[in-house]
């Protein structure tokens, strides 16, 4: 762990999650590939900036791998990966990690075959998404979130959703979309509070490094993982930045 209280390897996220040890991390909150943005395999197959980059977003993002899985595969994939998480995990430990729409269904499935116990479902809604006539705005995504077993009654109280438009290409300060997926920092912020001050959270999908930023300026530690090496780059800079403004 570094002197900010954060450490990033860029690698594959199941075998980073291999070589951690057992019941050391308070949490796991990450934002893995849907493997989504679209019903059929051929539209999966479509590059991470054709399914995720509004045409008006201006995003000079770049593309990210392991979101081109199909439907039974991907399911398979993130039990392997949640079973590992629930070892690294302490008893009562926190799992919470973002999905779609489509994915969402997959997802609660995929937690509970990992060995973690279900909790519930945290909407994100993002006032700012696109309308279609005819159609109900798929303007939300979510947060589907469990426990390592049971858990005590203790710690902060949180909010059951959030309203917060996504990070843009023309945003400035932290919250400037550098990743196609990237969440709002505020938001961020409020999730990772679920874990004491002082307590360590691991994100085996880092990207451009929002959860761990987010952990960091709360006061957490903060271990991440990150395949691609752009965005690994970015969430280094990221945090190198944050961490010496808040020594």
């Amino acid at each position: 762990m570094s002197d900010s209280g954060w450490t990033l390897t860029e690698g594959d996220a199941l075998a980073w999650l291999g070589q951690l040890g057992t019941a050391t991390a308070d949490a796991v909150i990450t934002d893995p590939p849907y493997s989504s943005g679209g019903m059929l395999r051929s539209d999966r197959m479509g590059t991470t900036r054709t399914k995720y980059a509004r045409a008006d977003s201006r995003t000079a993002a770049a593309d990210f791998a392991g979101d081109n899985r199909d439907a039974r595969s991907w399911a398979y994939w993130m039990a392997l990966w949640l079973g590992e998480a629930s070892r690294v995990v302490i008893p009562g430990g926190i799992c919470a990690m973002f999905t779609d729409w489509r994915q969402l269904p997959a997802s609660t499935d995929a937690m509970q075959a990992g060995g973690w116990v279900w909790r519930g479902v945290v909407p994100w809604v993002k006032p700012d998404a696109r309308h279609q006539r005819g159609r109900f705005a798929q303007n939300a995504e979510f947060l589907v979130w469990g426990t390592n077993g049971p858990r005590p009654l203790t710690g902060d109280t949180l909010p059951g959703y959030y309203v917060a438009r996504s990070p843009r290409a023309r945003d400035s300060g932290p919250n400037q979309r550098q990743h196609l997926t990237q969440k709002p920092l505020d938001v961020m912020r409020s999730i990772v509070r679920i874990v004491a001050p002082g307590g360590l959270i691991i994100d085996p999908f880092a990207g451009a490094g929002t959860t761990l930023l987010a952990a960091v300026e709360e006061g957490r530690r903060a271990h991440g993982c990150e395949l691609h090496p752009a965005h690994a780059q970015t969430a280094r800079n990221r945090l190198t930045a944050a961490s010496m403004t808040i020594c």
